[in-house]
């Protein structure tokens, strides 16, 4: 287990408010998870924790593993084409289909245009195990480096599209996968981004948001296997049933290409 301070401090069982799930559900307000030892965590995945209040970080001994990105790269992406592309309406839209519904076309289509854009994310942010590879699909990244973009995002640029994107996600992904495991169960969660390999079962990622901290979760393995994982580390999921909000509306993938509003 890797533990770090950011500077000295006491954990705090902090009330976390206006949980909304990235399914676009709203539920009552939970505790935020309060990790102890992760030793126990099986090898086949690697989870890291960040606590925005207290700086205390706590991950796997593999949390450093660069592992397959996945669709969990979107976010480097975005962040990138919004902060340095060439501020089109059409980016914007590409970018939020990304991430809300991880479309893949759309992520192509950006990756195409910016091929250089999760290698400058990687520099920027000091992800040290984060590479783009021959395209967006073939990236690798570790749960480290993505908690690490998170939790500066969450300190540094609180209002950014990328994490309101993630709390506006939708409960089923642009090829019908459905977006429910892992820190995103986690009952003080408040915004995802999944990841999973084509034949759904072989590896898988999330990585979430919450009011006071930044979790994310690679497992070789399916999306059941990730979600027993992360809640022998991190405690109860939230089983309540939640009532149903207007989910945001997201552009077609068609109306982003062809700019229609």
């Amino acid at each position: 287990m890797n533990v770090r301070h950011r500077r000295p401090a006491t954990w705090f069982a902090t009330a976390a408010v206006g949980v909304a799930l990235v399914t676009a559900l709203a539920a009552p307000a939970s505790a935020a998870p309060a990790p102890g030892d992760f030793s126990g965590v099986p090898e086949r995945t690697s989870l890291s924790y960040t606590s925005l209040s207290t700086g205390v970080h706590v991950g796997t001994a593999n949390e450093n593993e660069a592992r397959p990105g996945l669709s969990t790269v979107k976010l480097y992406l975005a962040d990138h084409v919004l902060r340095h592309g060439d501020s089109s309406a059409e980016d914007r839209d590409l970018a939020a289909r990304m991430i809300q519904v991880s479309d893949d076309w759309a992520a192509s289509l950006l990756d195409s245009k910016y091929p250089g854009a999760i290698d400058a994310a990687a520099r920027e942010y000091g992800l040290t195990a984060t590479s783009r590879g021959s395209f967006w699909g073939d990236s690798y990244t570790s749960t480290a480096d993505t908690v690490r973009f998170l939790d500066t995002k969450k300190r540094t640029d609180p209002g950014s599209p990328v994490l309101t994107w993630m709390t506006t996600a939708l409960p089923v992904a642009a090829d019908g996968t459905v977006q429910d495991w892992g820190t995103g169960r986690l009952a003080a969660a408040t915004g995802t981004k999944w990841g999973w390999a084509d034949d759904g079962s072989s590896v898988v990622a999330s990585a979430s948001i919450g009011d006071d901290f930044t979790v994310a979760a690679n497992t070789y393995g399916g999306a059941a296997t990730q979600s027993d994982d992360v809640r022998t580390a991190l405690g109860a999921f939230d089983l309540a049933t939640p009532a149903i909000v207007t989910a945001p509306s997201v552009p077609s993938l068609l109306d982003a290409i062809l700019g229609i509003r």
